[in-house]
């Protein structure tokens, strides 16, 4: 896989399978932080911050919904990125359907942006991407940390009164985020980019074991943790919202679909339902990302046409106690 060495970018130079055949996700790199402080490295200003994303990713998927949800979308821009990552990484390429040039920093490929941050940057080039354009560099590119900044940092600033990380129960929030993520958002990847039956097979059990669970869990809860939505509950929406068309065939995740889930598939279709969401959600950049950029799974990068996916078809979760914040209510 290609990244940046030193500052120049190698098309050779990353491995993302370890001697088991196993998938290893790269550690992100710039780990600074948004406060609502103004006197802090990175306050939370209106108009400083530049979000760069691909409508593909589900890691940059989730902050452009709390982005979304939480009425950010005046005070952060946004630079989309081809969803078909060739040779050269991540490109800007406005003349796309869904993709936008770079209005930060004027580059032709995202990983100018790291350079510029740091001329002898090694590592993924990845979004999403959280630049200061004051201090013109990286903040931050851990989708976790930057949903986490938009949620509690930018309160003063948002237009929509919504809390997605609610202070009865944080420490909750945090171990379903925990939770889902080696099973569910990984382990997608872990079933599709393992080069042994055996490491596979280990990544689609894990997979399915925490589906089944979830699915138990949602039979009487409105949502991850409670009536309440959360962050986690975003966490598991980007993917879930890829699994039917993305994951269950090229990945080969196939012992199930989400639609065959009752209460997983009827939770994410009420997720997919809420104000602005539907905007976020672009399976025409989703599937040819992964179909298209993926030539050792897929070679002849073939996009298949279906699945046929009804997100807004009627779900059942007004049967249960809670539901979304008011301000975000149809």
């Amino acid at each position: 896989m290609n990244m940046l060495v030193d500052g120049e970018w190698r098309t050779d130079a990353y491995e993302s399978t370890n001697e088991e055949g196993e998938f290893e996700r790269q550690t992100t790199s710039f780990r600074e932080w948004v406060e609502d402080d103004p006197e802090s490295e990175f306050p939370a200003e209106s108009g400083r911050y530049h979000l760069y994303v691909s409508y593909a990713c589900p890691w940059a998927h989730r902050t452009l919904l709390v982005r979304s949800l939480k009425g950010l979308e005046d005070h952060i821009s946004v630079s989309v990125v081809d969803p078909h990552r060739q040779n050269d990484g991540w490109e800007f390429s406005p003349d796309r359907l869904g993709c936008t040039a770079d209005s930060a920093n004027g580059a032709e490929y995202l990983r100018e942006v790291y350079v510029k941050a740091d001329r002898e940057f090694t590592g993924r080039v990845t979004v999403p991407v959280l630049w200061d354009e004051e201090r013109e560099t990286v903040v931050n590119n851990e989708s976790a940390e930057i949903m986490r900044m938009f949620d509690t940092a930018f309160d003063d600033i948002a237009d929509r009164d919504v809390t997605l990380y609610p202070e009865t129960y944080r420490e909750e929030v945090d171990e379903t985020i925990e939770d889902i993520y080696d099973p569910i958002n990984n382990g997608v990847y872990r079933a599709g980019f393992a080069e042994t039956q055996t490491a596979y097979e280990a990544a689609v059990s894990d997979l399915f074991e925490a589906l089944n669970r979830w699915e138990e869990v949602l039979a009487d809860r409105r949502y991850l943790c409670g009536p309440d939505l959360t962050e986690a509950d975003l966490c598991l929406f980007t993917t879930l919202v890829r699994f039917d068309a993305v994951y269950a065939t090229h990945f080969k995740c196939n012992v199930r679909r989400i639609a065959d889930y009752p209460n997983l598939w009827n939770y994410l279709k009420e997720l997919a339902q809420l104000p602005d969401v539907a905007e976020t959600i672009r399976m025409d950049h989703i599937k040819e990302h992964y179909y298209r950029s993926h030539a050792d799974i897929n070679p002849a990068g073939i996009v298949p046409v279906g699945p046929d996916l009804d997100f807004d078809a009627d779900h059942d979760r007004e049967r249960l106690a809670g539901g979304p914040p008011n301000e975000i209510r149809r």
